[in-house]
């Protein structure tokens, strides 16, 4: 599986604007039809020209702002090629007065379709191994780890490693605690750096690490992050779920193998790692950081 073949759409919590406002701002780049849907998230609508709706819908956890400022951008389900397409939005959303504070996020869902129970299980396993260094790498604060964007838990590993799981019906009651095959919206287990309840309820896989942004080189960057992440879980045969030890010597060097490994090689994927790095201590060229050359080989090669 390419990483390009995946589906993704993201959620981009905003404050500043209203939902009106924002809808507008989206409209300018999307063409098509704006108007107002209402309902228990007072959600905006815009249908842009290839008839796909975009939603700008009122989040309760954005505290820090009155309801009639809280702005999250939904996107349609969209293709690779539609990513510059979404750096448009962000950049017509930052543009018109939206702001990402603190209490912001940012969600990227990626289709399901692709997966079952054992390449979920990889996934699963791939980021609880690499999770140190991804934590770090995103900078995800305390109070988003003990909420929103809690780390996999070891409990939810160990019954992977000991089942190992072949089909979603196997992995269900693993990641539950229980069979669950009606699983509700705000299901507790959503609440997770890597929400595998999203399968179950909509077939996407949901990744909330992000902080808020309006950064579109950001968004860009964390989306194909992680369609790289989901790329590698469906075409490795099993994965190891031994949890990396974070080294604040090592972490930039580490981190950017890892990138490397999950597809994210080239020039297209440059500010990928500018942006992923930017946070990372250490050297991305020498895992343990830059040799020191003798003060006397400097002197003698004078």
């Amino acid at each position: 599986m390419d990483l390009r073949c995946l589906r993704f759409g993201v959620e981009l919590e905003t404050t500043g604007r209203s939902r009106r406002e924002v809808a507008h701002a989206i409209h300018s780049v999307v063409g098509g039809t704006v108007e107002h849907a209402g309902g228990a998230y007072d959600a905006w609508q815009v249908t842009d020209l290839r008839g796909r709706t975009w939603k700008v819908v009122a989040d309760a956890s954005l505290t820090s702002v009155p309801r009639e400022l809280q702005a999250e951008i939904v996107s349609p389900v969209l293709a690779y090629d539609d990513i510059p397409h979404l750096q448009e939005v962000v950049r017509a959303a930052r543009r018109a007065g939206c702001r990402a504070t603190p209490d912001c996020g940012m969600h990227c869902h990626i289709d399901g379709a692709a997966f079952d129970g054992r390449t979920l299980a990889n996934l699963a396993k791939m980021v609880y191994k690499q999770e140190p260094l991804i934590l770090h790498a995103l900078g995800v604060s305390e109070a988003r780890l003990q909420r929103y964007t809690r780390p996999i838990d070891d409990e939810f590993i160990r019954r992977i490693e000991a089942a190992r799981p072949r089909t979603t019906d196997e992995l269900n009651p693993l990641w539950y605690g229980q069979r669950t095959t009606n699983p509700e919206h705000y299901h507790r287990s959503r609440y997770s750096g890597v929400n595998l309840h999203s399968y179950w309820y909509r077939n996407t896989l949901e990744f909330r690490w992000f902080h808020g942004t309006t950064h579109a080189g950001e968004v860009k960057a964390y989306v194909q992050f992680c369609l790289a992440i989901a790329a590698k879980a469906l075409n490795t045969r099993s994965a190891s779920s031994r949890k990396r030890e974070f080294s604040a010597t090592s972490a930039k060097y580490s981190f950017r193998c890892w990138l490397l490994r999950l597809g994210l090689i080239g020039e297209e994927f440059k500010t990928a790692r500018l942006h992923l790095m930017a946070n990372m201590p250490g050297s991305a060229a020498w895992k343990n950081g830059r040799p020191q050359i003798p003060a006397a080989a400097v002197t003698s090669v004078a």
